[in-house]
């Protein structure tokens, strides 16, 4: 990046007579110049805030003595284009609907090596880009993003439900699940390098579109790190819908991390069965509690619901692609090494122990005249055997079906 002073404040003769306005370092679609920076905003109607942003980013320019190109991805039918256009910034359509696609669409379109992104509102201040970007050349990293959290929050900027509950909420889960390591997840405030953007892979269409560019880098092992930013309150109408948009961003993170989502309950629920039918069994007590019969039945079917709901865990890793695949031992090896004839083999043992115990039942109700059975313990773990030997065995079938 251009230096504007030496150290001691002073400009030099040759720096002063570099320096060039905003407007000459603003580069068009057509020119044979490349940018180094290109700004890329979404809009929605925003002619109330697109001016005021687009001067923030020509202080940010001129500071930053960057060849830089404005992009505005928009999809409005007020005076939004018209006023971008006129201030210089490039103004691209996006031929399908979402804050997501609005991105993808200019990202695709963007020529800079570093990317900022951040919406049109006013609630973010682009005249920080250049200590953004100053962050990001300082650590070395992927990304650099401006935390609001960390920062300050102006009055009426952030509904209170949002800054305290929701945000927070979902930056944690985000966290937990994909190991981002971020205090405001949920910024749209962002400078990255090109190649990062290369690596991640953006699919996303809606307002998930901002959890996405978190779990892709986390997932890729890309380094971002946070500055702390002041967040200002908005110009025009809000778009946002707290709900809707928040449970997109829940069900995204959840779906693309099936580890989370079905290995870890089910592995959960199938040993908390196990270990109730293991105690049940054996006729130990717990305390003054001693379990019996039906603690049984309340065991066996916790197993095999958790079988069942980890199961769905490897489908979903080997049908979905996921962004965080699982990486529990058990499951890894079920996608990695297990073929059909292993899995198949495996669910036959153990409904051939369960059936053995069954036959051995019928017999003795048969030898009896049909007469009734006593319902044993042992009798449980058979069924339970027989039930999750018969789920492996087509599980195996299905897994060699989808994945070939």
């Amino acid at each position: 990046m251009a230096s504007k002073s030496h150290s001691d404040g002073s400009a030099s003769a040759e720096q002063v007579l570099e320096h060039r306005s905003a407007d000459e370092l603003l580069v068009s679609r057509d020119s044979d110049i490349k940018p180094e920076l290109s700004v890329v905003m979404p809009t929605l109607n925003e002619e109330e805030g697109i001016e005021t942003c687009i001067g923030w980013i020509k202080s940010a320019v001129e500071e930053l003595q960057l060849p830089t190109e404005i992009i505005i991805s928009d999809s409005s039918t007020d005076r939004t284009p018209e006023i971008a256009r006129e201030m210089g910034a490039i103004v691209v359509e996006p031929d399908q609907p979402g804050y997501g696609y609005a991105y993808r669409y200019a990202f695709e379109r963007a020529r800079g090596q570093y990317i900022a992104m951040g919406d049109a509102d006013t609630t973010y201040d682009f005249k920080d880009i250049p200590r953004l970007l100053s962050h990001l050349e300082e650590t070395g990293a992927d990304m650099v993003m401006g935390s609001r959290l960390e920062g300050e929050i102006r009055p009426g900027a952030m509904p209170t439900l949002h800054q305290y509950i929701g945000n927070p909420l979902l930056t944690k889960f985000l966290n937990l699940f994909y190991r981002a390591g971020v205090s405001d997840a949920h910024s749209g405030f962002r400078v990255f390098r090109r190649q990062a953007l290369d690596e991640m892979d953006l699919e996303t269409t809606g307002m998930e579109f901002a959890s996405e560019m978190i779990m892709e880098a986390g997932a890729k092992d890309l380094v971002i790190e946070e500055t702390p930013i002041i967040y200002h309150e908005r110009e025009g109408e809000e778009t946002l819908e707290s709900f809707r948009d928040g449970w997109r961003h829940v069900r995204f993170m959840l779906v693309n991390a099936p580890g989370f989502l079905f290995s870890a309950p089910g592995m959960v629920m199938s040993l908390l069965g196990m270990a109730i039918m293991g105690i049940a069994y054996s006729g130990a007590s717990l305390g003054e509690a001693s379990l019996g019969i039906h603690s049984m039945i309340a065991g066996s079917l916790l197993t095999i619901v958790g079988y069942q709901v980890a199961s769905l865990g490897v489908f979903a890793a080997v049908t979905s692609d996921p962004i965080q695949k699982p990486e529990d031992p058990i499951t890894e090896r079920v996608i990695g090494s297990l073929s059909l004839e292993h899995g198949a083999t495996a669910g036959l043992l153990v409904f051939g122990a369960g059936g053995l115990y069954a036959a051995g039942l019928v017999y003795q109700w048969v030898s009896n005249g049909f007469a009734s059975l006593e319902f044993t313990m042992g009798a449980l773990v058979a069924f339970t055997a027989i039930v999750i030997g018969l789920q492996t065995v087509f599980s195996s079938f299905f897994l060699s079906s989808v994945d070939r």
